[in-house]
């Protein structure tokens, strides 16, 4: 058990997963909410919940990519990110702009910032992942 242990704790603490995670969720998530094609992936009958569980694995992806970096600029940056998404719908013939889907966001974004003792470490340094590749091998 303490070998996974340490293996799970290696992934967690290896940055640049986490960061190019980080951006191809984004991309994901501004295709999903620009398309006019159907959904190709399971989503709840629910919009605001499915901009709840974005927004909440976002943050945690962002959590787990940059651990150094205070909650306030992880919240500001993903609702920035929520808002521009809403500004760009607003430019589509197919889409809307709605208040309710940024308070949605913000719901996501406030859950994934609950403390998560023993997942993300607080504090490290955000510039690197802290470890050797060749101790992820």
């Amino acid at each position: 058990m303490a070998f996974l242990t340490q293996r799970i704790r290696l992934l967690l603490d290896y940055q640049p997963i986490w960061r190019a995670m980080l951006v191809i969720s984004a991309a994901a998530i501004l295709y999903l909410a620009t398309t006019s094609e159907p959904y190709p992936i399971p989503s709840s009958d629910n919009d605001k919940m499915n901009h709840v569980l974005a927004f909440l694995q976002l943050t945690i992806v962002t959590r787990l990519a940059w651990p150094g970096l205070s909650r306030l600029w992880i919240a500001a940056g993903l609702i920035t990110f929520g808002v521009t998404i809403e500004v760009v719908q607003a430019q589509l013939p197919y889409r809307t702009f709605a208040v309710a889907d940024i308070v949605a966001d913000a719901a996501g974004i406030a859950a994934g910032l609950l403390p998560c003792p023993n997942f993300i470490k607080p504090g490290r340094s955000a510039g690197g992942s802290g470890i050797n590749s060749d101790q992820f091998r």
